[in-house]
């Protein structure tokens, strides 16, 4: 089958950020599929102009868009429209059997639907965050109108797919909320790349003898974006905590975002930056099963708001492939996880002179911390192994262009 797989900010693992779409693309391609991805290049400067490269058989189509997690919510939105009037003429020009887009932003509905009417073939649609719910709730959106034309939008997306893919069971439980049949939605989370997040131990130790203020210190990494909505703040004091309680654990950011330069002066005013606290730029994603290596502990961090439980985190599966303890300061379907296999631990999202107690306590639990391990790698191997969860996906495809 021919794919018209639309993305707004596909990466490929020598670019910083989450790879599912590329991970699930390359294998469709593997199993004899013809893949096109429609993307956006996010440093680009050239107005209206594509580019094609390949990337291990995935035909990628290009636009210059800028984007970077620090734009205001207005510099997102003209973004979001940009490429969404762009991507399908481009999408009807390049043709196919089926159209694939994935969320966020929801406005990729827009040249999802455009390109299926024009090519009549069916539309599946990806859901990785339940918007509008999560942008109202952090207040991005406030303006009634708009809150109303986002919900729409919602129920026109739904409306017009043949097949939804749900990132986690709470997402599938509010799509089927807005009225969508059940038995037409798919649950298949975010997936382990186990095979390359798995290396030999020399690799993080490598980190470690390249970073003097590391050594053979308990580290705890927190890996992806410093946005609104993922409160790395709250990494900060807990270092600051941590600080009073054992001076020797490091904490170590690996990301760039709208709050990094807060985050950054929030920990100087607590008398923690560059002395247990580090930041580090984003890198390549095949950069970061080293810094995992390294790691004793990895978080996943998110604002306390239980919009975000549904989430399905790309550093949460990283760690699980990885075969590392995680620690999150949330609820929600990841918690239950963590709490019922004892693959990491859940701190308290407020409490944060709690969650440095508990935190200090595991980091010299050497038996916890390998029997912790031990489950998250057992658990990427038997739930959220990348190939099962790639094969579930092209079937549904397949389904639906069969139906």
């Amino acid at each position: 089958m021919k794919i018209l797989y639309l993305h707004q900010y596909f990466n490929t693992p020598s670019m910083a950020g989450g790879t599912r779409s590329y991970e699930m693309a390359r294998r469709f391609v593997q199993w004899g599929h013809e893949v096109h991805m429609i993307t956006s290049e996010r440093t680009g400067t050239q107005k209206g102009i594509w580019r094609e490269t390949e990337e291990d058989g995935i035909h990628v189509h290009w636009t210059p868009i800028p984007y970077s997690n620090a734009l205001s919510y207005r510099g997102r939105i003209k973004a979001f429209i940009a490429f969404a009037y762009r991507t399908g003429r481009k999408a009807v020009e390049i043709g196919g059997d089926v159209v694939f887009a994935t969320s966020t932003p929801l406005t990729i509905t827009l040249p999802a639907v455009y390109a299926k009417k024009k090519l009549r073939v069916p539309m599946v649609f990806e859901v990785r965050d339940l918007w509008p719910e999560l942008p109202i709730a952090i207040g991005a959106i406030k303006n009634p109108l708009l809150i109303a034309a986002a919900r729409q939008l919602e129920k026109y997306a739904y409306g017009h797919s043949s097949h939804i893919v749900a990132l986690s069971s709470g997402m599938k439980e509010g799509i089927e909320a807005t009225g969508y049949q059940g038995e037409k939605i798919s649950v298949i989370p975010n997936s382990c790349d186990i095979d390359f997040f798995n290396v030999s131990p020399d690799k993080g130790q490598a980190i470690r003898d390249e970073y003097e203020w590391i050594g053979n210190r308990p580290l705890i990494t927190y890996i992806g974006t410093l946005g609104r909505i993922n409160g790395v703040g709250y990494f900060a004091r807990l270092a600051a905590e941590m600080w009073t309680k054992d001076p020797e654990v490091r904490f170590a950011v690996i990301g760039s975002g709208y709050e990094e330069d807060s985050v950054r002066r929030e920990a100087r005013e607590l008398g923690v930056y560059e002395k247990n606290f580090f930041m580090l730029r984003p890198m390549p994603k095949r950069k970061i099963p080293a810094w995992l290596s390294a790691s004793t502990i990895s978080c996943s961090l998110f604002i306390n708001l239980k919009e975000m439980w549904n989430n399905s985190a790309n550093k949460f599966f990283d760690s699980l492939a990885a075969g590392r303890s995680v620690a999150i300061n949330y609820n929600g379907w990841q918690a239950d996880l963590l709490r019922s296999t004892g693959a990491g631990l859940v701190l308290d999202p407020v409490d944060v002179k709690s969650a440095a107690l508990i935190l200090n306590g595991k980091l010299h639990d050497k038996e916890w911390l390998q029997q912790s391990r031990l489950v998250a790698l057992h658990l990427a191997e038997e739930q959220f192994d990348r190939e099962k969860l790639a094969r579930k996906l092209c079937d549904v495809l397949e389904e639906n262009i069969n139906d």
